[in-house]
This record gives structure tokens, C-alpha cells and sequence, in this order.
């Protein structure tokens, strides 16, 4: 879980970030009918719903190709906008989990939660092409990425 401490100690933004009750993970999984990765529900468990507005300065600064990320969804917010972004265009069968600055999001597919799993690949939507494409093989190494600029 180094990863992600460090991705928080990196780019979090101190002011709102509040651990989420794993009964209320729990609660939210059988809404999905998936079980979470592990490693990101230690993030949420620990620090809670991470606000991260320097990446897209920091990626801007590089001239990097990494697709930033802003917001970590509210628990409401995955179950919610997973199924408005279905009924929008978004190919069946993800998982939101958090946002970048254009409405555009990054998910799990729930196909890689229907088990126990310590990690899960990333995968980015873009909204205005409609298209799901993989970015991560696993959520720690996406918080990589953005540990590496």
C-alpha cells in the first residue's frame, strides 16, 4: 500500500479528505454486486475521497500523456453515475471511481469484481468519444504514474 500513501502524501488535498466506514464499502459492493480491489479500499477506508488539483498543473508543467485525475467519487457517487453514464453512452458493466477535470472518469470493470481481488486494472471513459480504454494494469501501479512525475 505504499503506493497509495504516497500518491496522498503527493497530491491529496488535505482539506476534505475523511476515511469511509468499510461497512458502508460493504454496503456499496452489494449494490454492484462486485467486490472492490483491495488496494482501493484501503485508500478510501484510510484517507477517503482524495481531491488531487495539482496533477493537472504538474502534467500541464511535463507535457506528460498522462490522463490526470481531480476526484475520487462519494460512495453514492460510483453507485449513481455508474448507471447515468451507462444510460449516457458508456459501454455496460463498470465501475466508477473517480473523475478528471472534464468529466471524464476512470473505472474498474465489474467483470474484475466479481471476486476477491488485492488489485484491478484501471480503465479510463472518455465521455465526448464514448469509448472505454485500459490505462493501468492494476490501481496501485495508475497512483504510479501520477508518484512518478
Amino acid at each position: 500500500m505504499n503506493s497509495i500513501d504516497q500518491f496522498v502524501k503527493n497530491w491529496g488535498s488535505k482539506n476534505a479528505m475523511v476515511p469511509i466506514n468499510i461497512d458502508d464499502i460493504a454496503e456499496l459492493e452489494l449494490k454492484l454486486k462486485g467486490v472492490l480491489p483491495d488496494s482501493y479500499k484501503y485508500l478510501i477506508s484510510t484517507y477517503g475521497l482524495v481531491h488531487t488539483p495539482n496533477v493537472l498543473t504538474k502534467i500541464c508543467d511535463l507535457n506528460s500523456d498522462v490522463s490526470e485525475v481531480q476526484d475520487f467519487l462519494s460512495l453514492d457517487d460510483v453507485a449513481s453515475l455508474s448507471q447515468l453514464y451507462e444510460m449516457s453512452g458508456m459501454p455496460k458493466g463498470h465501475v466508477l471511481f473517480a473523475s478528471d477535470c472534464k468529466g471524464n472518469m476512470f473505472c474498474f470493470k465489474l467483470s474484475d469484481c466479481e471476486r476477491n481481488n488485492a488489485d484491478a486494472p484501471v480503465w479510463f471513459f472518455d465521455y465526448s468519444a464514448g469509448t472505454v480504454t485500459h490505462v493501468s494494469p492494476s490501481f496501485t501501479e495508475w497512483l504510479d504514474q501520477f508518484n512518478e512525475l
